[in-house]
């Protein structure tokens, strides 16, 4: 089986209140005070107390399109993704000359080459390295690029895999949007990076770290507008439906009995719940339809109020978060999960 040997969130510098950062949308995006208003209890609800910005939040005001703002992604995206990467290796006793595939995830901007091909010249990555570029899972992405780097070292059980994860959420800021999303997303995400370290079950560093046993994939039919990106002149425009929720209360208890019982488990065996922080209507309905409560989901509540949902890195975070809370027992379960646009949820089984 697969080894996380080691997971590494990181954040830029920049981190304002909730109530610096809607200041700031409202002054960029909403132009009459009732809108204001609206905006602030809507963003005093998301439980998010701070976040972190790619920028110092004054160069925002500089942002005067889609071309300005994914330069800037550029940028901080690449700085943001080696300091995660090199963090991870560090803290797994490798060099980047070790990593065999590395596969990158963002969603937030466009980069070609692609972020994997900029840090790997970056960091000094072997030239024969593989790639493996994913744009579009969004929130997913932590999780499936998990399940996705099982897959590779199961066929290649001697070799290291390496994820990484950049999201700059407030590079996408849509000025004099009003709708519903744009103030929800505006008061929800932040901006962050991860990388995850794994290893073959044949590498000699197998033997420390959590295992990546099984994982599931479940594509939902007819949900394409629950969540994604609409591609305007001015950017990425959020598309984020109220059925969310509702869609975890449908369809998580069955994904995860999927995930579990091949191995003889249910949900009351699972020690470790690592889920993604896609809002309190989102976790809320994950406690509900599996029988959890707040503590089980600590770790998650947590990376919420502290940095907001960082899309596919915000479950990469709660998974060091949850790697530094405690030491796990030898034998211990954990479920990693998470949902994105498609709509769509990929788990991952995890032994300690």
């Amino acid at each position: 089986m697969t080894t996380i040997s080691a997971v590494r969130g990181v954040l830029p510098p920049h981190r304002y209140p909730q109530a610096q950062l809607t200041d700031l949308f409202g002054r960029l995006c909403l132009p009459d005070r009732s809108a204001r208003a609206v905006a602030n209890r809507i963003h005093t609800s998301t439980g998010v107390a701070t976040r972190h910005l790619a920028l110092p939040i004054e160069q925002y005001d500089e942002l005067d399109g889609f071309t300005a703002a994914n330069d800037a992604y550029l940028s901080a995206a690449v700085d943001l993704g080696c300091q995660a990467a090199l963090g991870a290796l560090k803290s797994a006793g490798l060099s980047a000359t070790d990593v065999d595939l590395v596969l990158s995830t963002t969603v937030t901007g466009i980069a070609v080459p692609s972020l994997d091909a900029r840090i790997a010249g970056r960091i000094n990555m072997r030239p024969d390295v593989k790639r493996v570029p994913v744009v579009g899972l969004g929130c997913l992405a932590g999780a499936a690029g998990i399940a996705r780097l099982h897959d590779f070292l199961r066929g290649w059980p001697n070799s290291v895999a390496m994820l990484v994860s950049v999201e700059l959420c407030s590079l996408t800021i849509q000025r004099q949007d009003c709708s519903p999303a744009n103030v929800i997303a505006a008061g929800l995400f932040g901006d962050g990076a991860a990388a995850v370290i794994a290893v073959g079950a044949e590498h000699v560093a197998a033997s420390t770290g959590p295992r990546v046993v099984d994982s599931v994939s479940h594509l939902y039919e007819n949900t394409e507008r629950a969540m994604g990106w609409d591609v305007t002149d001015s950017g990425l425009k959020v598309v984020l439906g109220a059925e969310v929720p509702d869609l975890v209360r449908t369809h998580l208890a069955q994904d995860v009995e999927q995930l579990l019982s091949p191995h003889g488990l249910d949900v009351d065996d699972i020690a470790r719940w690592i889920c993604h922080p896609g809002g309190p209507k989102v976790i809320e309905a994950v406690q509900s339809v599996l029988g959890l409560d707040e503590d089980d989901l600590a770790m998650t509540w947590r990376s919420l109020h502290r940095i907001g949902n960082v899309s596919s890195s915000s479950v990469l975070h709660v998974l060091a978060d949850t790697l530094a809370d405690r030491p796990a027992s030898s034998g211990e379960w954990g479920v990693m999960m998470a949902m994105g646009p498609g709509f769509c949820a990929e788990l991952v089984l995890l032994q300690w």
